[in-house]
Parts: C-alpha cells; sequence; structure tokens
C-alpha cells in the first residue's frame, strides 16, 4: 500500500476547510489569529508523526533500510553482512651490509612513505627464513634481502597499495635499513555494502532448502568477499563425463586459493549438496596474461604516472574476472585510455604476444602475468 504523504502547508489547509466547514460563521484563519496557531501546531505534530511512520516502514523491510537496520533484519534468519577483507602481499627487507645475522619479527610494522597505510608482517609457513618457534624471520650472514609475507592492519580496499609505495619501518630493527614492496599490494576489500547484502539475502532465500545450482551459490559466496566460482555438473575434475558428480571451482583473485579455503568452501557445499551425489573443490586452472604496450600521453603531463596508473587498471581488472572469463583483446585499449586522461594514444599492444582474446581452459582463469607499460 503506497503511503500517501503531506507536507506543512497541504496539512494547514485541508485543517483549516474541515473547521471552515463545520462552522456555521466565517472564521478568523488570517497568519496571527489564534485559530491559525493552533491548526499549525496541530500540522507541526501532524508532520513529526509522519516522519516516525515513515522511519518505522522504512526500518522494517529490507528493501527501504540501510546500515545497522540492514544487519539486524538478516540477523532474524541468521545471515550476517561479509566483513572487510585486509590486502596482503610481499615486502623486501634489505640492507646495506649484510654481516651479520638479523631477525624480523612478526608483528612488525611498515607503512607508506605518507604513514598513511600500515601493514604487519605475518608468518609464513612457506618461507624457509619463517620460524613459528622464534616467531618471526632470520636473514642469515651474507643476505643482503629477504621477502616477507605481510597483511594490512586496517582491512578494506585502502590497504591496495602500488609497488613501491611501503618504505618505512615502523621501529629499527637490528641489521635492517629498508623495506619496499615490489609488487602491489592488494586483495583489500570493503565490508559488504547494503545493496550487495540486499542482492545477497535474495538468493540465501531461494536458495533455502534447495539443493541447486543457486543454493550451492548462495552458500560459496557466504564464505567471504571477493570469491569467484563455477559449478559444472555431470563432469569429474578430470574434465570427462560423470554423471552425478560437479566440480566447484574456486579463486579468490589470486588464482591460487589457501588450502583452508578450499576446505571452508567443501564444508558448505557439502551441507547442502543432493544426496546422491559427488562433488569436487578445486582450486582454477590459471592462464597467464602477459600484456605489453606504450602509450602516448599530452604535453605537460606526467609520463610516469600515467604508465602507473595504466598498468594498475589492467592488473586491477585481469584480477576480477571470474572463472571462465575470456579476456579481450580490445578491452585492454579501453582500460589503457580510461585509466588516464593524459593518455592520448597507445601502440604495440600484445596480448601474450599476439593480437587475440584469451580464451581459458575448462575449470581454467585468466590472471595476471607480466604487465609491461612503456
Amino acid at each position: 500500500m503506497q503511503l500517501s504523504l503531506q507536507n506543512f502547508s497541504t496539512l494547514v489547509e485541508r485543517m483549516a476547510a474541515s473547521v471552515q466547514g463545520a462552522a456555521q460563521n466565517l472564521l478568523d484563519l488570517t497568519v496571527g489569529s489564534v485559530l491559525r496557531a493552533i491548526l499549525e501546531a496541530n500540522a507541526s505534530v501532524g508532520l513529526w508523526l509522519q516522519w516516525l511512520i515513515v522511519q518505522c516502514l522504512a526500518t522494517t523491510r529490507l528493501a527501504t533500510s540501510s546500515g545497522a537496520d540492514c544487519d539486524s533484519f538478516g540477523a532474524d534468519f541468521g545471515f550476517t553482512r561479509l566483513p572487510a577483507v585486509a590486502a596482503s602481499g610481499q615486502v623486501m627487507f634489505t640492507r646495506f651490509t649484510p654481516s651479520i645475522t638479523a631477525f624480523i619479527p612478526v608483528g612488525t610494522v611498515v607503512s607508506t612513505a605518507a604513514n598513511t597505510q600500515s601493514f604487519l608482517v605475518m608468518g609464513d609457513v612457506n618461507n624457509q627464513a619463517y620460524s613459528a618457534a622464534s616467531g618471526g624471520y632470520t636473514m642469515a650472514a651474507g643476505v643482503a634481502g629477504l621477502s616477507v609475507a605481510v597483511v594490512a592492519s586496517v582491512a578494506g580496499s585502502s590497504g591496495n597499495v602500488q609497488p613501491g609505495s611501503v618504505s618505512l619501518l615502523g621501529s629499527a630493527i637490528s641489521g635492517v635499513d629498508t623495506v619496499v614492496n615490489a609488487n602491489a599490494l592488494t586483495g583489500g576489500v570493503d565490508a559488504e555494502s547494503d545493496v550487495a547484502f540486499r542482492a545477497r539475502f535474495g538468493n540465501f532465500l531461494a536458495g533455502l532448502s534447495r539443493a541447486t545450482n543457486v543454493a550451492i551459490g548462495s552458500a560459496i559466496a557466504g564464505i567471504q568477499q571477493g570469491l569467484s566460482y563455477s559449478i559444472s555438473e555431470n563432469v569429474n575434475p578430470a574434465g570427462t563425463v560423470q554423471m552425478g558428480f560437479f566440480v566447484v571451482t574456486v579463486d579468490d583473485g589470486s588464482g591460487n586459493p589457501s588450502p583452508g579455503l578450499l576446505a571452508t568452501v567443501q564444508q558448505v557445499v557439502e551441507a547442502i549438496r543432493p544426496v546422491g551425489t559427488g562433488f569436487a573443490v578445486q582450486a582454477p586452472v590459471v592462464m597467464l596474461a602477459n600484456v605489453a604496450l606504450t602509450i602516448v600521453t599530452g604535453p605537460g603531463a606526467s609520463h610516469v604516472a600515467a604508465v602507473a596508473a595504466v598498468a594498475a587498471a589492467i592488473e586491477g581488472y585481469i584480477a576480477g574476472l571470474p572463472i571462465g572469463s575470456v579476456l579481450s583483446y580490445t578491452r585492454l585499449a579501453q582500460l589503457a585510455y580510461d585509466a588516464s586522461g593524459a593518455v592520448t594514444n597507445l601502440s604495440g599492444l600484445l596480448l601474450n604476444g599476439g593480437a587475440v582474446d584469451l580464451v581459458p581452459p575448462l575449470f581454467g582463469v585468466v590472471r595476471a602475468g607480466t604487465v609491461a607499460v612503456a
């Protein structure tokens, strides 16, 4: 039912017409009169009550709710907003004189040049220099530099920084002089927006008590933000036909999702899969996209800044491609022009050495290899 809202003037006019219609004599409703003041006071109260009604209606429907009201609405169904994801990557600790052993403890703080974003060193069991027992990384004597894993101290997209942005040590480390990130720190995602929350809630309801693609997809999407997935039916991981079997391919944007993430996907799919079926959860087959192009910038423009903007735009676009999506060759040119207004022309655009679209294989995803912009 549509609520008919009225403004202050309309309320006063209708009350005046009603009062005058019930009176036998002409009433004084001029500005400043007692009766006019009473009607205007009642109109003000009416506006306030109308506002309360509107607020009540807005917060009792998910479609018109926002912020905490969205969260409270979803909480009644056991549905929660996906939190922000912290950016991560690798930074390189270096020194001028590698004559002694140095130790970099987990939790060491590094930050950008302007000190606007900070990152924490975290443990990495795949790094030979890391020791869980000692709680950090050891730079042996004679080693001039060591690459370690870091994560943004504040989750969100603000932690995504370009190569070379990290350059400050939060505190002095004996035997270490400098720090820098050779590659961009990526993966940071802001907390789920109200729009995305509402859209996912619809899929959540549609998938309840149903062992369908929508239900399985909704369960996977509820794990964390930034996931891309595909569900292939009646086929096994080898790509051959197997009735009653399906393959779930998952990626977090890196092309190499962690075993922990794959195990979590395995659990949520197991809880909702159709009875009598088998399935497998796997990482995608990564097809690297090597991009090369030369840009021309306008007079007075910073060519270096334009190169960085174009490279970041191309890398970001490729990182966001879903599983099975084709990387269009001509799309790369559009990205270059859109990345910076300083770009006036480009030449030598090559995608894996050619000028054709990149089509991933079965269970495949395209991810950035070398992006060379000159």
